[in-house]
């Protein structure tokens, strides 16, 4: 059973920066499919950074340069380090893993979701 758990969300100022983890559980590895997605209030979901099935690292236009993505895979932990955060990424943040379609992890989603963490950002 794939169990995706995060951690580190928060409030902070604007220009401020945060570190989000996620734990990872009964999934094979963290090589690809698995990536950071998020969802403001009245907004659809959209990926924000995530590794696809090739490995390929993909970052969404509005973080590029500012948010890293990371694993640590002695830990089985999948990071993502956001910096001169704005009031625009305020969100609720889900690790998610596994490809609904491989190639297009980003846009298409995943089959395993964590439960999600608050990220608020005020200017």
């Amino acid at each position: 059973q794939v169990q995706l758990v995060e951690s580190g969300g928060g409030s902070v100022q604007a220009g401020g920066s945060l570190r989000l983890s996620c734990a990872a559980s009964g999934y094979p590895d963290l090589r690809n499919c698995v990536g950071w997605f998020r969802q403001a209030p009245g907004k659809e979901r959209e990926g924000v950074a995530g590794f696809d099935i090739d490995g390929t690292t993909t970052y969404a236009d509005s973080v590029k340069g500012r948010f890293t993505i990371s694993k640590d895979n002695a830990k089985n932990t999948l990071n993502l380090q956001m910096n001169s955060l704005k009031p625009e990424d305020t969100a609720i943040y889900y690790c998610a893993a596994g490809c609904v379609v491989p190639g297009l992890f980003m846009r298409r989603g995943a089959f395993y979701w964590g439960q999600g963490t608050q990220v608020t950002v005020s200017s």
